[in-house]
């Protein structure tokens, strides 16, 4: 229902665009010369007052919504059949209700559940009944307000700027807030982690295998949190991929940027692009179906054991992918540069490569670096790929060779299946999202440091 309710609320603004519009220049008597802002503005003033409070009382409404049902879902249901249960339990018949109101019955359900999933669905098609009414009811209103407003004299377009400029500020709170919730969640997650694992270990530990027993007598799994492994492997894919994706980046943007016609470059570089595009399972197919059969043929040629799913043919594959981020960005960068700098380096006698070496990427090392830094980013933050062609094992290697996995990988593991972040097991992938955030939080840092040190040099 909140597709209607949205779709309603677009199209009541778009009409009040035009009714406002149409009121500005119908209330001036030279044809909207003399109203204050042009006619677009008192439009978009209407069109704004009559879409954004709506929005949000919409939202308001949906988020109070699904407790409240659920709080005259609970008081509707019989006291015999309620008595002696726990929470855990009136959770659980609050999901069965919710699952046979949408036609997902199994089993046989009782009949004080059929009758409560017959409750449920009238009070939630009322709810969303009311909800359009009420968001109709709402545009409408301010639109009668909004246009009512519209004179001559009315400053129409201070009014857009200020919404917009508060719309803005409540964006930019809305994004401060979800980081410090990320952060926040991490670390309340972690330390939860830490008090049952002790730092060091997590962090120096050689031996990753999270799994741990259920029952007293279950000795098989003992549990072992040392993420040296998963760290180690982390880094050896990210390592292999900035090896392919760096140099071919790098070169391929200086030779569009410098070297190829006009016509080469804008044929090439949104082929180039498309790299990035291409979804990351499809990656992880080619790796697994063409690339790691055609390594290993290549191993055994060479009289090299190179394992079925290896570090090489993540990273290799990886660093294919992320190619575009490195180019397109340096691209950017070279293009940015002042013909000036380029002009004065030939006028010194300085050939193309030398003034490509001496003065362009010096004078674009920001954006390169910036470029760069996304690669990393995206690398270390890669999953499909690795869980294709690495695998899912932690080993202390450093060979490209043999299987290993990531940071990402073990975090996806960790939170397959039971999700009670009750055990270590759980938890450990929060303390792993940390590592990881702080590492990327350092790659900015040392990034940022970079750029400032060599853009003084040429402002």
């Amino acid at each position: 229902m909140f597709d209607y309710a949205f779709g309603l609320i677009v199209i009541i603004a778009v009409v009040g665009y035009f009714l406002g519009r149409s009121r500005a220049i119908a209330v001036s008597p030279d044809g909207g010369l003399s109203l204050h802002s042009l006619p677009s503005y008192y439009g978009a003033y209407v069109a704004l007052w009559v879409g954004i409070p709506a929005f949000l009382l919409v939202i308001i409404w949906l988020a109070a919504q699904g407790p409240v049902i659920d709080q005259l879902l609970l008081a509707s249901m019989p006291d015999d059949f309620m008595a002696g249960k726990g929470q855990g339990e009136i959770d659980l018949i609050v999901s069965e209700v919710k699952s046979v109101a949408d036609g997902r019955i199994f089993g046989e359900p009782s009949p004080e559940i059929l009758a409560a999933a017959e409750r449920f669905k009238g009070w939630h098609d009322i709810a969303d009944m009311a909800m359009v009414a009420l968001a109709i009811v709402c545009t409408i209103l301010a639109l009668v307000v909004t246009r009512s407003q519209i004179a001559t004299h009315f400053r129409a377009r201070q009014g857009v700027e200020k919404i917009l400029s508060w719309l803005m500020i409540v964006c930019s709170v809305i994004a401060i807030l979800t980081t410090l919730g990320i952060i926040f969640s991490l670390l309340f997650e972690s330390f939860r982690f830490f008090a049952r694992v002790p730092f060091y270990e997590f962090l120096f530990g050689l031996n990753w295998e999270p799994q741990i027993p259920i029952r007293e007598d279950q000795v098989a799994a003992t549990g072992a949190f040392g993420a040296i492994p998963v760290f180690l492997g982390t880094i050896l894919i990210a390592f292999i991929a900035m090896m392919v994706a760096g140099p071919v980046g790098l070169l391929s943007a200086i030779y569009l940027a410098e070297y190829a016609s006009p016509r080469f470059r804008g044929a090439v570089k949104p082929i180039l692009e498309i790299l990035a595009g291409i979804p990351t399972v499809v990656y992880g197919f080619f790796a697994v179906l063409t690339v790691a059969p055609a390594l290993r043929d290549l191993g055994t040629t060479l009289g090299l054991d190179i394992a079925p799913n290896s570090a090489l043919v993540a990273g290799a594959v990886m660093g294919i992918m992320i190619i575009p981020f490195i180019s397109s960005l340096s691209d950017d960068a070279f293009a940015a540069v002042p013909r000036a700098l380029r002009e004065g380096s030939y006028g010194l006698g300085a050939t193309q490569a030398e003034t490509i070496v001496s003065v362009l990427i010096p004078a674009a090392l920001p954006g390169i670096v910036g470029g760069f830094l996304l690669a990393v980013s995206r690398a270390i933050g890669e999953t499909m790929i690795v869980v294709m062609a690495a695998g899912l094992i932690a080993k202390m290697t450093v060979n490209p060779f043999e299987a290993v996995t990531t940071v990402t990988v073990q975090i996806v593991t960790l939170l397959i299946g039971d999700t009670e972040f009750d055990s270590p097991k759980t938890l450990a992938a929060f303390a792993l999202g940390l590592v990881l955030f702080v590492a990327t939080l350092i790659l900015n840092v040392i990034a940022l440091r970079i750029v400032r040190k060599y853009r003084e040099k040429y402002e």
